[in-house]
């Protein structure tokens, strides 16, 4: 919502850059508790925080116990974005990890959300069975890796950028302090 607000304002193209975030994550997941061990970090309250943050925006956020592998989500996702309508793949998987905590990393889980927003399945198997966009992705990780992407999501403007999720005052004026232009 944000970004579609930001759209309508100022005179920019928005451009979606995958990021490697915990590559190494297995295929079955891992579990948040163990992903956090040792970090002195409060679920709890990241979870609160994570839940207001979405609350403002108007999207539905639940509770995950565990973390999954992102790649093939991000392969199909590349591959979505060549497709008519492909953009609603993103808010199904957003859907699917954030408020229903799915396996993203589940090749049958990708293909029913491909097929929910009116993708073709069948093609979705193929492009998941013979991994025909890796290179596209590798080549966004890359730009992220160039970027000096840290965490997601990143807004990067200008040689610049704003991390995490921010809220909408915060994009605008970041907006204009790298000179985007206004609309009438």
């Amino acid at each position: 919502m944000r970004i579609e607000r930001l759209t309508q304002t100022f005179d920019i193209d928005v451009e979606l850059v995958h990021f490697p975030l915990h590559p190494e994550t297995p295929a079955d997941g891992r579990s948040l508790a163990d992903l956090f061990r040792g970090r002195d970090v409060d679920p709890e309250a990241m979870y609160a925080r994570m839940k207001g943050l979405m609350d403002q925006e108007g999207l539905a956020y639940g509770r995950r116990t565990h973390t999954y592998n992102s790649r093939l989500a991000q392969e199909l996702g590349k591959w979505a974005d060549t497709q008519p309508a492909g953009e609603a793949f993103h808010d199904a998987i957003y859907k699917a990890y954030f408020v229903e905590a799915r396996n993203i990393g589940d090749p049958k889980i990708l293909v029913a959300a491909a097929q929910a927003v009116g993708l073709a399945g069948d093609v979705a198997e193929d492009v998941l069975r013979e991994r025909s966009f890796r290179q596209a992705l590798d080549a966004d990780w890359e730009k992220s890796r160039q970027y000096g992407v840290t965490g997601v999501p990143t807004f990067v403007a200008g040689r610049q950028g704003v991390v995490g999720a921010q809220p909408y005052e915060t994009l605008e004026r970041f907006l204009t302090e790298v000179g985007a232009r206004r609309r009438g």
